[in-house]
């Protein structure tokens, strides 16, 4: 059986995911699952994306979309949206890219092949989490990368333990339903980014 890592809410640390990576002994039939959120804050949101990419030379690699990349595929043609690429992380972003149109040019492809969530029989991997009135393929693409509390703190129907990102922890939230591994990289100067090994059954937390 493999190992699955998950790893989220990089955003643009590109040192602090070199931290991780170098203290994860990596075998050959690990499964890594990139939970979203690699742009936007941090200096360098195209080469942590190439870094991510990289790893899939290596391992079998899932990427999943965040929030983040969510509001940059849609700032183009939703007002909304470019006013959260903009003002929460954007020009950071298009610092490392040189404009904002190399963005698309160089990795247009990669953003436009995110996945919402990947599941397995013992998990769900996905950026935010789920609507907890709804079965998994009845969710809403918003709330499977924006949702918050009405997730986080209710209990959900689905076999899997949920795996997630998106809302920031001091340590990871461990319930019996779900488990968050965001614990501000890229948000706050000092907060480390953290990998979760899943290992039949064992849980292990790595930190930049």
């Amino acid at each position: 059986m493999p190992r699955y890592i998950a790893i989220t809410d990089i955003h643009g640390e590109l040192g602090k995911l070199e931290s991780v990576l170098s203290k994860i002994e990596a075998r050959h039939d690990d499964v890594f699952v990139f939970m979203g959120d690699y742009i936007d804050r941090g200096a360098d949101s195209k080469g942590v994306v190439e870094r991510v990419i990289a790893q899939s030379e290596k391992n079998k690699c899932i990427y999943l979309i965040g929030s983040h990349e969510y509001a940059y595929l849609h700032s183009q043609k939703d007002e909304y949206y470019n006013f959260l690429f903009w003002n929460y992380g954007g020009p950071a972003t298009v610092k490392s890219y040189g404009s904002f149109e190399n963005i698309g040019k160089i990795h247009g492809e990669f953003f436009q092949n995110l996945q919402y969530y990947y599941l397995t029989d013992k998990y769900l991997f996905i950026h935010a989490g789920i609507d907890p009135n709804y079965p998994l393929e009845k969710q809403d693409e918003v709330d499977m990368v924006y949702i918050r509390h009405k997730f986080i703190y209710s209990k959900h129907n689905l076999p899997q333990k949920i795996i997630f990102g998106h809302t920031e922890f001091e340590k990871p939230y461990i319930d019996e339903y779900k488990i968050g591994i965001d614990l501000g990289c890229g948000k706050y100067k000092n907060s480390p980014l953290c990998a979760l090994i899943l290992d039949n059954g064992k849980e292990e937390f790595v930190y930049s």
